[in-house]
């Protein structure tokens, strides 16, 4: 049987040195950032959207093409991971426009006017 060895002693309070601990007084002194509005206002939904089946260059497979929405790409980003939980499909962006798998059209156009789209065109 082989003997457990014991712990190392524990490391005395305040032994080691600190390379931030200077810097505590220097905080006053720091110049006031610019502070978030908690009220900022959630940008419009886009006036309009098409939204189209494709199968071409997809080797037969249909996909759902949402464009021509009137948002920056991290809002388009953050959009399609909404719409692929919503309606439980995957989906990317390519080219700018959100690329959803399989024939979504109904679902993507009721699921854009409860978002606020005032315009929904299938095409």
């Amino acid at each position: 049987m082989s003997r457990k060895k014991a712990p190392p002693p524990a490391a005395p309070a305040g032994a080691f040195h600190s390379p931030f601990s200077s810097l505590v007084g220097l905080k006053a002194t720091l110049p006031k950032g610019a502070e978030a509005s908690p009220t900022q206002k959630e940008r419009a939904p886009p006036p309009r959207a098409v939204v189209r089946l494709e199968r071409q260059g997809r080797r037969g497979k249909e996909v759902t093409v949402v464009a021509q929405l009137e948002l920056s790409s991290r809002e388009k980003e953050a959009w399609l991971a909404d719409m692929r939980r919503a309606l439980g499909c995957g989906g990317a962006l390519e080219e700018g426009a959100l690329v959803l798998q399989g024939d979504q059209r109904a679902r993507v156009e009721a699921y854009l006017q409860q978002r606020g789209v005032a315009h929904v065109s299938l095409g």
